[in-house]
């Protein structure tokens, strides 16, 4: 998975398992315009990290989800969260 995805503004996921009885359901469909569902067990979480700055990694011990995603652009989701949820 490339650091940054090739479209502009737009962030790449993995997900890694490391065996298929830790997922739980997948849906695909023949059309491009449906939803795509992808549910799964990472298990009890063991690690958080970002590699390179601009990949955000959640490991347990069932798998990773590895996002494109920059520590400031979480860290800014994170604060726009936490106004969000103090106003209501």
């Amino acid at each position: 998975m490339s650091s940054r995805s090739e479209k502009e503004n737009e962030n790449a996921f993995s997900i890694e398992l490391k065996s298929k009885e830790y997922v739980k359901h997948v849906a695909l469909s023949n059309h491009a315009e449906e939803k795509v569902l992808i549910k799964g067990f990472l298990g009890e979480l063991e690690d958080l990290s970002f590699i390179e700055g601009v990949m955000f990694e959640l490991r347990g011990i069932n798998g990773i989800l590895r996002m494109d995603l920059r520590e400031e652009e979480l860290r800014r989701l994170l604060q726009r969260s936490v106004r969000s949820q103090s106003q209501e």
